[in-house]
């Protein structure tokens, strides 16, 4: 049986994923903080993970490098309710082997990983994305150039603070 760990500071959500994939044959466990997934790595290895990308007030993709140090051979899924390809890059740049937008079904986040080996035959399928969409990654990627800096972004963009801070109060917009 394989072991999973759930990292996620939301208990309702968290309880709900283990126990979905202890329904799908997984010894599933659940870290709502950084510390106590650090605690369950050294007690046991775990063959999967999925890490929530904010915790609290603090990244996921901190605790990522950390995880993986203590279990190299741990297959990392990140889920983030914020999805953007600057924090996805810097995911699989930090090591996870995929990444997926919240919500996700128990079967999506198996299947997410069950799919880490593209397989050549399939076809991608490519949609493109719609400007509200690429507008916000955008915003997200000079952001991240900015290290946050909401003013210093702002300019970069030739916007106003306020527009801007607007924008990112907002939710992602669907692709």
């Amino acid at each position: 049986m394989s072991r999973w760990l759930v990292v996620e500071d939301d208990e309702v959500f968290g309880t709900l994923l283990v126990r979905g994939l202890q329904r799908k044959g997984y010894a599933a466990r659940l870290a709502t903080t950084p510390g106590q997934a650090l605690q369950q790595l050294a007690e046991q290895e775990f063959e999967f993970a999925t890490l929530d990308l904010h915790l609290d007030n603090e990244s996921g993709l901190a605790l990522l490098p950390q995880l993986l140090a203590q279990q190299p051979e741990l297959q990392v899924l990140v889920l983030t309710g914020y999805a953007s390809i600057a924090t996805c890059v810097d995911a699989i740049k930090l090591g996870a082997v995929q990444y997926l937008p919240k919500p996700a079904r128990v079967d999506d986040i198996i299947a997410a990983l069950d799919t880490v080996e593209p397989d050549p035959e399939q076809p991608l399928t490519q949609q493109p994305l719609s400007p509200s969409r690429l507008e916000w990654e955008h915003i997200q990627q000079v952001l991240k150039q900015h290290e946050g800096n909401v003013s210093a972004t702002a300019r970069a963009l030739n916007m106003h603070r306020r527009t801007l801070q607007r924008k990112l109060q907002k939710k992602p917009v669907a692709k």
